[in-house]
């Protein structure tokens, strides 16, 4: 079984990457909410937690092989979950992770259906029978951060951003805001900010 794969980003669309490994060139299909973060990592060495899945008619002969990649493991294993949901295949569930693994987790935990409402693709209806089937079976995956207080520090967009994108890595985040602080003399666009503060990690 493929479970993870390394190779150098090549290039970032919406829903994929582009990856060289070695003489390969491979399209991996990644979700939403990692994609700031992978477009700030273009050129650089990633490895990937996979998942391999063959898309098409069940019941006809065209089946395409697709590969799905995670920047963290813990991710595959939530979305391994969620895909068990009726009527949450490969595809939507990519769709749907425009926030993290941990925050969608929390959400179901909380059984809080009109949370998930609000991700793509996914209805009233869905969202009820998300809750019904995975609520109780995703606290390890569920995310304990809380938004900043009125006493921190105001931030601007770009560095709002940049935040953003390491909290789709599924980092905490109060360490997005530390290495924030660490690194923000260093850049001034979320690209800029987000390499620093990966490679201050």
């Amino acid at each position: 079984m493929l479970s993870a794969i390394t190779g150098e980003i090549q290039s970032v669309t919406d829903d994929r990457v582009t990856l060289a490994v070695g003489p390969m060139t491979l399209d991996v299909l990644v979700p939403a909410a990692d994609v700031p973060m992978l477009e700030a990592a273009r050129g650089a060495a990633r490895t990937f937690h996979t998942v391999l899945y063959m898309e098409g008619e069940s019941a006809g002969s065209n089946l395409t092989p697709r590969l799905i990649g995670f920047a963290h493991e813990p991710d595959k294993r939530f979305f391994e979950k969620f895909v068990t949901v009726k009527g949450i295949g490969p595809r939507k569930a990519l769709k749907a992770m425009v926030i993290s693994a941990g925050e969608i987790a929390a959400a179901i935990e909380g059984k809080d259906a009109r949370a998930l409402q609000k991700l793509p693709a996914v209805g009233k209806r869905l969202a009820e029978t998300i809750v019904a089937e995975l609520s109780g079976k995703l606290a390890a995956f569920a995310t304990a951060d809380v938004p900043s207080t009125p006493s921190t520090p105001k931030r601007g967009a770009v560095e709002e951003d940049a935040i953003a994108a390491l909290m789709a890595l599924g980092e905490r985040r109060s360490e997005a805001e530390r290495l924030l602080d660490a690194v923000r003399d260093q850049a001034d666009t979320v690209d800029g900010l987000v390499r620093a503060m990966l490679a201050k990690r």
